[in-house]
């Protein structure tokens, strides 16, 4: 048995044409087109790569979308300065702050600035808030594409036994609570999880996001369980790896997701839609 491969590229793309674009076509006959602002500090390789993905996601759903660079030196006062004018900003639906960020800057100052509605990351205190009480709101991109990934593969996630490996405020904590809402059993493990092999071994879903390669071995994997791969991570022989042994996996599980070209997809159109999302909310 080899796993059926849950395509985010393929599935982002299919999205893209047969939903978003006519949510954008119905904004811009009200005189709205949906607008994006991503500031990007430094010349973060992995973060240019992103911003790349994104402009070209953003051009095929039909939205704007700009990305003002600064010097890696810019300061703090600075980078606010600008957040606030972004908030004023009628015709600005959505900002980003790609990360990382440099040392001197911090990170929840930035979060704190950005206006909720505006949040089209969905990381601001009052949208991570909500998206743990249940309320509708801008949810976390990469969450929000792994759980669209796994409907859209055919999987119910009612009553399902969900393992999430991971603890991030980026990815494990929300992905938990956004598969709770939906009324799964869910577990989250992590890098110092006593007997991990026990605890993920009647998994029915796995979702790793632990940020080491190879962490999870297909040998540790419930016989026709799905993966999602979150981990994305260079080799040093060329070419990319996630947090699974893909090879090995692939042999147990019934779905699986792949790296390059699984989640990362459907973190950038998750993106796309919460910025469509927010510029809805404007017109309402």
């Amino acid at each position: 048995m080899s796993a059926k491969i849950i395509s985010g590229k393929d599935l982002s793309a299919k999205l893209i044409k047969e939903i978003l674009v006519p949510r954008v076509e119905k904004l811009k006959k009200q005189g709205i087109t949906p607008k994006l602002i991503v500031l990007l500090v430094g010349t973060h390789t992995a973060s240019a790569s992103y911003v790349r993905q994104k402009e070209l996601s953003a051009k095929k759903a039909g939205i704007i979308s700009e990305t003002w660079r600064y010097e890696k030196n810019v300061t703090e006062t600075k980078l606010l300065k600008e957040i606030e004018k972004i908030n004023k900003d009628k015709t600005i639906h959505g900002v980003i702050v790609q990360l990382p960020l440099p040392a001197h800057i911090s990170i929840q100052k930035v979060l704190r600035t950005i206006h909720p509605s505006k949040d089209v990351d969905g990381f601001t205190p009052e949208n991570i808030g909500k998206l743990f009480l249940g309320e509708p709101t801008i949810e976390c991109c990469t969450p929000k594409g792994i759980i669209r990934m796994l409907e859209e593969s055919g999987e119910t996630l009612e009553g399902k036994k969900v393992t999430v490996i991971g603890r991030s405020n980026i990815v494990g904590k929300p992905v938990a609570a956004l598969a709770l809402n939906k009324s799964a059993t869910v577990k989250i493990c992590h890098s110092r999880t006593k007997n991990l092999n026990k605890e993920i071994s009647d998994s029915e879903i796995l979702i790793v996001a632990v940020g080491r390669p190879g962490f999870i071995h297909g040998d540790q994997i419930p016989k026709g369980c799905v993966v999602i791969d979150v981990g994305i991570h260079r080799k040093k022989e060329g070419g990319l790896c996630g947090d699974v042994h893909f090879e090995s996996a692939k042999k147990k599980a019934s779905k699986i997701s792949p790296v390059p070209g699984g989640v990362g997809p459907m973190t950038v159109y998750s993106l796309i839609e919460n910025t469509i999302e927010a510029a809805e909310n404007t017109s309402t």
